[in-house]
């Protein structure tokens, strides 16, 4: 019993690793504007992504390429890092 238990924690964590990696994304395009009352970060496809609560929003020019790493939660994908992409 104590072995399937164990296999039974095992697979669980498996699918949580994996179910999480799925949920990431990552972009890069140019930056448009940062919606201060939203706190997101627009960019020139109107692509949006949410800054979350604590994380500072970035002070980017509009033109500038970027990349932005994040993740879905909730329906929007919410930064979980931002800078400008090298060329």
């Amino acid at each position: 019993m104590r072995k399937w238990a164990m296999r039974l924690a095992v697979l669980a964590f498996a699918l949580t690793v994996v179910a999480g990696a799925a949920w990431a994304g990552e972009m890069v395009g140019t930056f448009q504007k940062v919606d201060q009352d939203q706190r997101t970060v627009i960019f020139a496809d109107g692509t949006q992504l949410w800054m979350p609560e604590g994380m500072p929003i970035p002070q980017l020019t509009e033109g500038t390429k970027v990349k932005a790493t994040y993740e879905e939660k909730d329906g929007k994908n919410w930064v979980t890092k931002i800078e400008a992409a090298s060329d």
